[in-house]
């Protein structure tokens, strides 16, 4: 059976860890559901990762419905959530709505979309409409060249008070999870604590409800060397497969992230 929202909210509630896990295809979705994975995110990520671009931006949303599709076949057990990509949340939230359907009608469960306090009415606009969403704040890959890079976001006062107003707008306004991306963890552990949903880290805390990772970090196909945020669990026994396992064992155990892979 699929693993849904309530499932998850229930292992956030009993504080078991949520793992998550990009994916872009059938036979990774299958390795995925007999790793036990919770959460499969078709991410933009697939612009650098598959499609081999500098960023995310290129991706299109008849890219991410093409893999969508594909990783919902492939999976049986864990929820599909995909991304909206660059250009389909910064419209009106009708349009944004729109362009949910699309990713929910190819087989996803929820839709992640970027940004916090300028998102709040369109997040609100998609739930209010059966549409589950996972707000990403702090570092948001789309927004980089805003960012001047792919930069930790809340090191300073301001830039930590927006942080925190981003992760209390999304939440107000529905969202079902929160996930953060390379923030500081004292900042992150705040959040945490704050929060009244699951919460998802990459690069953020070890106290958030779940981790997320892209697949090809996990497998040892990453960037050399591999961003702080990531870890290569390649050397597990077992090849890929085995890598995933270990992945998803290292989150439920406590053991990833340590202070490593935290900023």
């Amino acid at each position: 059976m699929r693993t849904t929202l309530r499932d998850l909210r229930r292992l956030h509630a009993e504080r078991q860890p949520i793992v998550v896990l990009t994916c872009y295809e059938a036979s990774f979705a299958r390795a995925m559901d007999a790793a036990g994975i919770d959460v499969l995110l078709v991410g933009d990520s697939l612009g650098m990762v598959v499609q081999g671009h500098d960023s995310p931006n290129p991706v299109s949303l008849a890219d991410v419905a093409y893999h969508t599709r594909a990783v919902a076949r492939g999976s049986q057990q864990a929820l599909v959530m995909a991304d909206l990509p660059f250009g389909t949340s910064q419209v009106s939230p009708e349009e944004t709505f729109r362009n949910a359907v699309v990713l929910i009608q190819a087989g996803a469960q929820m839709v992640k979309l970027e940004g916090g306090v300028d998102m709040a009415d369109t997040i609100h606009f998609l739930v209010r409409r059966g549409i589950p969403v996972c707000a990403h704040i702090g570092m948001t890959p789309q927004s980089h060249h805003q960012f001047g890079g792919f930069r930790v976001q809340g090191r300073d006062e301001a830039g930590a008070q927006r942080v925190l107003a981003d992760a209390a707008a999304v939440e107000a306004a529905g969202a079902d999870l929160l996930l953060m991306e390379c923030i500081p963890r004292q900042l992150a552990d705040q959040i945490v604590t704050q929060a009244g949903v699951p919460t998802i880290g990459i690069g953020a805390s070890p106290l958030c409800s779940g981790q997320v990772l892209v697949l090809h970090d996990v497998i040892g196909l990453g960037p050399v060397p591999l961003a702080r945020l990531a870890k290569d669990f390649s050397a597990a026994p077992g090849g890929v497969a085995g890598a995933i396992r270990a992945y998803a064992e290292a989150v439920r155990a406590g053991t990833f992230p340590d202070a490593q892979h935290c900023y």
